[in-house]
Order: C-alpha cells, then structure tokens, then sequence
C-alpha cells in the first residue's frame, strides 16, 4: 500500500543499525528482495536506503562508534511519526520517559529524537519534512506490524496511550496476554505488545525492545531462505488464529525481526 503521509502516531520507519552494513543490506535485498539506493552521510558513510517499487520501505546504517563502546548490539530502529518533535520530547519526559538524544534536525529530511520508555524500550520519534519515511507499508516486502516486548506490560500501556493517544485492546491473561495498539483516529492496529516473561527461560537475556515485521508471499519458504542466509531462529513458522502465520530471526549480525504472512 503506497502512503504518502504518516498520521501522527504511526510507526513510519524501521531502520536497520548494524555491525556490518554491507552484508546486512545484502542479506535484506536478498531475503525480501529490496533494491536499495545509498546516501552520502559524509564522515558516517552512507544510508543505504531500501526500497520497493520505487518507494522508500527501509533503511540500513552503521552503528555508531559510541553505541559500539557501550555494547549495543546490531538491532532495529522504530520510528514514529509526531506532528512537533520538541513538544513530544517534553511530554515523553514528563510521563517517565529518557530523551536519549535530544531533538535534532535530520538535514531537511525531518527532525528527530530518541526516546526510551519508562520500561525500557528505545524508539525514535520522526517530524516529517522532505521525508515522510516510508512510502510503502502492508505489502510484501514492507512494513506491516510492529511488537512490543516488555518486562512491565500494564505501565507500557499506560505510557504510549498517554504520550501518543494509542488506544490499548488486550486479550488472554498473565504472561500469555497480548496487548494490539491503534494508532487515534486510526480503524485497525498496527502494532503490538507482549511480555517477556511469555518466553520463559529465552527471555532472561532479552531487553526491552521493538521489533518490525515484514510482509511475506510463502512464510516457510522465506523461512528457509531467511537460514540459508544465515538467519538464527527466534520463533519457526507458527499460525495465528484467523490471522496468518509469523516468524521470528535473527539476521547473521544479530539483529531480531519477524516475518508475517496474513491469511
């Protein structure tokens, strides 16, 4: 589905920071048959930019030297769109939130900051300006869910409906619950949430964070593909009621995403 502009509240644009670049874009082209256009970043390197159609579906970059000195591993970026970067920074602080990086001007493609919540979870929020973030999303190849996983489910919930006016469905009890969002004004969710302790012993290890997940013709065959790329496996191919059927890798540098297939 082409989209031309985000509402505020929607998850906008992932975005790939990883050890290796190079091979991480190859692998993505590969896997979901991206082409990709890179962009200068002067002393940085450049921004390999995904795309499909034509139209901007993801992004790939380097993690920075500082991120590498503190030990954080190659991961996934979540971008979400905010009509006034500055005022949402202020609120995300006044209901328990971190501004990792204060808000900054991205060139004339947006303004930016990264935020993370009062349970953990690092994300950025995006002000539009030459670039929207994707332009394609819910199709294969692109965006099309975005997950939650968090130790402290219920102040999440609390957070992100009060900092962005999501609203909150959950279903199921305890560990097993899952929380859908639903961006304000918006008709169906588009992103989720889950508890870590719902992976039992695998989620000692595992830190708060957001995971995209892409849109796939043939989840078992992109699975296959996916390992013989030298994908890990998180979660094999598991169906969803009424739904489709999903999957959770690992790419050869580390980072986790998932892969969905609807019904």
């Amino acid at each position: 589905m082409d989209i031309d502009k985000h509402a505020a509240g929607a998850f906008s644009w992932p975005e790939l920071a990883t050890t290796d670049q190079h091979a991480g874009v190859a692998f993505y082209r590969s896997l979901l048959g991206w082409d990709v256009k890179e962009a200068p970043m002067g002393p940085e390197g450049v921004y390999s930019m995904f795309t499909r159609r034509g139209r901007e579906a993801a992004a790939a970059c380097t993690l920075r030297d500082d991120e590498r000195r503190m030990g954080v591993p190659s991961h996934w970026n979540t971008y979400i769109t905010v009509d006034d970067v500055d005022a949402s920074g202020k609120r995300a602080t006044e209901l328990g939130a971190k501004v990792l990086a204060p808000p900054f001007d991205v060139m004339d493609a947006g303004r930016m900051a990264v935020i993370q919540d009062p349970t953990g979870a690092v994300f950025q929020i995006w002000q539009a300006k030459r670039s929207i973030g994707a332009r394609v999303v819910n199709e294969e190849g692109a965006l099309c869910w975005t997950e939650l996983a968090t130790r402290d489910p219920k102040r999440a919930a609390e957070f992100y409906t009060q900092f962005l006016g999501w609203k909150a469905k959950t279903g199921g009890e305890g560990v097993n619950a899952y929380t859908e969002f639903t961006t304000a004004g918006g008709s169906y969710p588009s992103g989720g949430m889950i508890d870590i302790a719902h992976f039992g012993d695998r989620g000692a290890q595992v830190p708060p964070n957001w995971m995209p997940y892409f849109q796939v013709a043939d989840i078992n065959a992109s699975f296959e593909k996916a390992k013989s790329l030298g994908a890990q496996v998180g979660v094999s191919p598991t169906k969803i009621a009424d739904a489709g059927q999903f999957t959770v890798l690992a790419d050869p540098q580390g980072a986790m995403f998932a892969l969905f297939q609807p019904k």
